[in-house]
């Protein structure tokens, strides 16, 4: 029995993540019909996308040849709130009960959220960049983990750490704006994309690998960098002048409390059917999150799965529902 003061939120269907997927799903559960609780440890709607790269080109949502991550984000979240969801942020997950007669979730607020199935969407979970040994102290001192905004790089040195994908996006977005932009990796060999790559070895970009850096030196705010570089004789020693550093070097994902409510994971993803399904009852899940043969990790593919956990969830709540309720175009949004 709830104490008198547990705070407590009433809904059909209760949605754990609000990036992509999760707006998405919001959204369909509101075609549906069901009153939708949109839950969050971030301060903000859009998940990784609004956190890591809202300025960066995303290329394969289909219906968009290019469209900025913010852009895209304030697409949704205006799609989502046609459900009227009741949005929960920057509050955290933490207890889970599950049973065939609906869920119960708990908050870290203490918030108590009862629904009649859940939709997990939680991406990669919570994540923390993989921190640049010679960092240090420099975060937010002319070093960074993420570009929110290209406007502290116009006209600026800028370093760009990593060999992944997000590294020589970074490299290529910056490119037009910065004064000079050189990535560094410890490798000859890369992570990103081949056509990326190429892309940027056609640009003026400076690519040096086989190089770490060894240190960052300035006063208040980095001025230059030092680079250890091999090579055939040895490891040498570059200084370059940089104002701007970003490490994207990837990160660090935590299921969290996911890992404690008992969902049969792979690694750090949770298992699912070709309903979405998860192993605990009316607990579904879509998106990032999510494992099965054949899984393809994009926003265009956890679109579909959003879609196709609401459908099954509603099946769930109420029996007698259809599992396909028709097109949004046939009819008017209920």
């Amino acid at each position: 029995m709830d104490s008198p003061e547990t705070v407590s939120v009433d809904c059909d269907l209760i949605v754990v993540g609000a990036g992509p997927a999760g707006l998405f799903a919001t959204y369909y559960a509101g075609f549906r019909g069901l009153r939708v609780a949109l839950v969050d440890s971030l301060p903000e709607l859009g998940g990784q996308v609004t956190a890591m790269y809202p300025e960066k080109a995303i290329l394969d949502v289909a219906g968009f040849p290019s469209v900025k991550g913010r852009e895209l984000v304030t697409g949704l979240v205006d799609q989502a709130r046609t459900a009227a969801p009741i949005e929960l942020l920057g509050r955290t997950a933490t207890e889970l009960e599950a049973d065939d007669t609906g869920v119960r979730l708990t908050l870290d607020d203490g918030t108590l959220v009862r629904g009649a199935a859940m939709v997990i969407t939680a991406g990669i979970g919570k994540f923390s960049p993989r921190p640049l040994p010679a960092g240090g102290e420099w975060l937010g001192r002319g070093l960074e983990f993420f570009v929110p905004s290209f406007e502290p790089y116009v006209d600026r040195d800028v370093l760009v750490v990593g060999g992944g994908d997000s590294a020589f996006d970074w490299a290529l977005h910056l490119e037009p704006i910065a004064r000079s932009v050189t990535l560094v990796h410890r490798r000859d060999a890369f992570r990103a994309h081949a056509g990326t790559v190429a892309q940027a070895q056609a640009s003026s970009i400076e690519i040096i690998t086989r190089a770490q850096v060894q240190a960052l030196r300035g006063d208040d705010h980095v001025a230059e960098v030092e680079l250890a570089v091999e090579g055939d004789g040895g490891p040498a020693v570059v200084v370059r002048p940089v104002q701007a550093v970003v490490a994207a070097l990837g990160f660090i994902a935590d299921l969290g409390p996911l890992q404690r409510w008992g969902l049969e994971t792979n690694k750090r993803h949770l298992v699912v059917d070709s309903a979405m399904r998860t192993n605990l009852p009316r607990v579904f899940a879509a998106g990032d999150i999510t494992d099965y043969a054949g899984k393809v990790r994009l926003i265009a593919v956890g679109f579909g799965e959003a879609a196709t956990a609401v459908n099954n969830a509603a099946v769930a709540i109420d029996p007698d529902a259809h599992l396909f309720p028709g097109h949004s175009s046939e009819g008017a949004q209920p």
